[in-house]
């Protein structure tokens, strides 16, 4: 095999690789041992028609196309590493010379890792973002707890509130006539969650169990039956019953019930420190982001069109995966949601090609600061994973290739330059918005 490198514009290359004669007679030969048992002549019994009279019923063409994808996923590896490329797209395959007797040819297009120009990536300005926990948003944090755990009881002695569920029978008619999937029976309906159309939910406050009334709503003009959408309705509907959340009391046994603490104080201290735990993880994630993208904004790099193509294939992939796991495929994914692959790989293309940027400025600034990954730090790396995975770290290593871990060093190396860009990194504090300016102005007064 040999291989010829050909560089295009924007970062894109062409190797032409060819196949000596013999290895494309052999890859012939054995396309028709695979197929030869599928194959039958008059005169001859299945699987016994030799090569030649197959070749001459059928034309000599006829094992060429496997032969063809057998010797490009043989020899194409070989080549694209021979070349010594940096390659990050999936090749664009084409073959030029398929004839027996001579070498086989094709062409592999491919993209190669772009070179980056770095902007200024130490001293960047961040905004400054606040993590202070207010005593407010411990008590709300507490409330949503206590709603997880409120008991739903009947409501007696009075009529429908806002935040109540009705229990109720319902028939819709329009113009007189009921329609379909317009009836129900002692449905729960969560007063205030605007589940049901119009203002359906509204016209049930202050009605009392046993009260039988007419709703009357107008259905919305993008109403997913077209036979409905914008006429007016009518429903009939009868109260059953009213209930309501009986939030547990916010003492001792409430936070004893919900966390591991003897008391509410310690577990409102708990909650608190969760809070600003969050807050701190989320400030610093924004932080980052914010940096770097700054630093994206000011470096330079052309990238290939092959290489966003590839990077999305792979989310779209990733996403498929994700999809299964939840028992859908990708197809009633697309049904339940009305997208389309096209606008699935567009929303996708705009996030692969950050995700591209981001690695290519993070693997430049790990190059240029010469950022070390040692052995023991890729050991380590290999005994979270393992934590992770719930494995055994000598099993998970011994199943580890040399490209495995040479991810793992690269991963680090990256990890390694956020961490210097934000060791340097200068905060500024966040623009006060029109509102606390003027509440500022206030307070001097």
């Amino acid at each position: 095999m040999s291989v010829q490198v050909e560089n295009l514009e924007k970062n894109m290359a062409k190797l032409t690789i060819e196949v000596p004669a013999e290895e494309l007679e052999k890859a012939i030969q054995s396309a028709y041992m695979k197929q030869k048992g599928k194959i039958s002549l008059p005169g001859f019994r299945k699987g016994k028609v030799p090569r030649h009279m197959i070749e001459k019923m059928y034309g000599v063409e006829i094992f060429f196309e496997d032969a063809a994808n057998d010797l490009i996923s043989r020899e194409y590896p070989s080549a694209a590493e021979e070349s010594g490329l940096d390659i990050v797209s999936r090749p664009t395959v084409d073959v030029t010379q398929i004839e027996k007797g001579k070498p086989f040819i094709f062409t592999a297009e491919v993209a190669v890792r772009p070179e980056v120009t770095l902007g200024k990536y130490k001293g960047v300005q961040v905004t400054k973002v606040d993590t202070s926990v207010s005593e407010e948003e411990v008590e709300a944090e507490i409330n949503r707890e206590r709603e997880s755990n409120a008991r739903t009881i009947t409501v007696e002695g009075r009529p429908v509130a806002d935040g109540d569920t009705a229990v109720i029978d319902y028939e819709g008619f329009v113009n007189g006539e009921a329609f379909e999937g317009g009836k129900g029976e002692n449905h729960s309906l969560v007063i205030g969650s605007h589940s049901f159309i119009d203002n359906f939910e509204e016209q049930l406050i202050g009605k009392n169990a046993g009260e039988e009334l007419e709703v009357h709503v107008t259905f919305p003009e993008e109403y997913h039956a077209p036979e409905l959408a914008g006429k007016p309705a009518v429903f009939q509907v009868k109260i059953n019953e009213i209930k309501c959340k009986e939030l547990p009391l916010l003492d001792d046994e409430f936070a004893q019930d919900v966390s591991e603490f003897d008391t509410l104080s310690e577990y409102r201290d708990s909650v608190k420190a969760k809070m600003q735990e969050r807050k701190e993880n989320s400030a610093k994630r924004e932080k980052e982001e914010e940096a770097i993208e700054k630093i994206i904004d000011k470096s330079k790099m052309d990238i290939p069109d092959a290489m966003v193509e590839t990077q999305t294939a792979g989310m779209l992939n990733d996403f498929a995966g994700r999809m299964a796991q939840q028992g859908l495929s990708l197809e009633q994914y697309m049904q339940f949601t009305g997208m389309t692959m096209e606008k699935l790989q567009e929303q996708m293309k705009e996030d692969a090609l950050k995700r591209i940027r981001t690695g290519l400025v993070l693997e430049q600034i790990a190059k240029e600061e010469d950022i070390q990954v040692s052995d023991e730090e890729i050991e380590a790396e290999v005994v979270k994973m393992a934590e992770m995975y719930g494995m055994n770290a000598d099993d998970l290593k011994n199943r580890m290739g040399d490209e495995d871990k040479e991810s793992i060093k690269k991963d680090l190396a990256v990890q390694k330059a956020v961490e210097l860009i934000m060791e340097n990194v200068k905060e500024k504090a966040k623009p006060k918005s029109k509102k606390e300016k003027e509440d500022d102005t206030e307070e001097e007064e």
